[in-house]
């Protein structure tokens, strides 16, 4: 199984930890906040927008949670101002850790990690000690029984994407950070439906660490996802079979 059918794997299962927790409304604000502060709140000039709207009302988010999420992801509609930032950390055995966040008051977000590193024996780093590991990506998914992979191969290598692979009945794209919204629109407008697009942070380089070391590192990830303010978080841990078992079975 390859790193990125590991990390949908992941994700399916942080969705039904989300739903069972009652954080699912909490995870649909942030990609609403998060696309709507890329690309702007009109869903109609906005594919992102509109697929995390999309998937707000199925899972019967209410309407005016919508519309607040994407008044706080612009800074419109009376709502302070919110900062885009990065943030990096360690882990347990030095596992380095890159953050993602939208705030409107920096103080409280940069006091709620600093407190969930130290109760998980890591730490806060500086500026630029973490963050050169890592490259942001574009990663798109496609799902459907009628999915032609050559035809999505050329109109996403022609667009600037970097790779498309088969995944467990999907196809996923992977793009530069630059073309990412231009392979997204090419593929809508060839009549395909976006099942996933998102940017997010990919180590260059990955680390090994035991099966309890990096079982604790996961939870620090969660922890840190919790937070009503992170957006995303990435690690350089390299995630063995061994390690998504156990996750499977937690």
């Amino acid at each position: 199984m390859s790193g990125h059918s590991k990390w949908s794997t992941i994700k399916r299962k942080k969705g039904a930890e989300d739903a069972k927790r009652g954080k699912i409304f909490t995870r649909l604000a942030r990609d609403i906040m998060l696309a709507a502060r890329e690309g702007g709140g009109d869903e109609n000039a906005n594919a992102r927008l509109k697929l995390a709207i999309q998937k707000a009302k199925a899972s019967n988010m209410p309407k005016e949670n919508i519309e607040r999420a994407i008044s706080r992801g612009t800074g419109t509609g009376g709502a302070d101002e919110v900062e885009e930032l990065t943030y990096e950390g360690y882990g347990l055995e030095g596992v380095a850790f890159l953050m993602d966040v939208l705030t409107d008051n920096k103080n409280r977000t940069l006091a709620d990690i600093k407190r969930v590193f130290n109760r998980a024996g890591g730490s806060l780093a500086s500026a630029g000690s973490v963050a050169w590991q890592f490259e942001r990506k574009g990663f798109i998914t496609l799902e459907g029984q009628k999915l032609d992979f050559d035809e999505i191969f050329m109109l996403a290598a022609e667009a600037g994407a970097d790779d498309v692979q088969n995944e467990d009945g999907a196809i996923l794209i992977i793009t530069p950070r630059d073309r990412f919204g231009h392979v997204e629109q090419v593929l809508i407008d060839a009549g395909y439906a976006i099942a996933e697009a998102e940017l997010r942070w990919e180590a260059k380089n990955e680390t090994e660490v035991s099966l309890e070391k990096s079982l604790q590192n996961m939870r620090l990830m969660e922890q840190l996802e919790e937070l009503d303010d992170v957006q995303t978080v990435a690690s350089n841990m390299l995630i063995t079979d061994q390690v998504l078992a156990a996750l499977e079975t937690a």
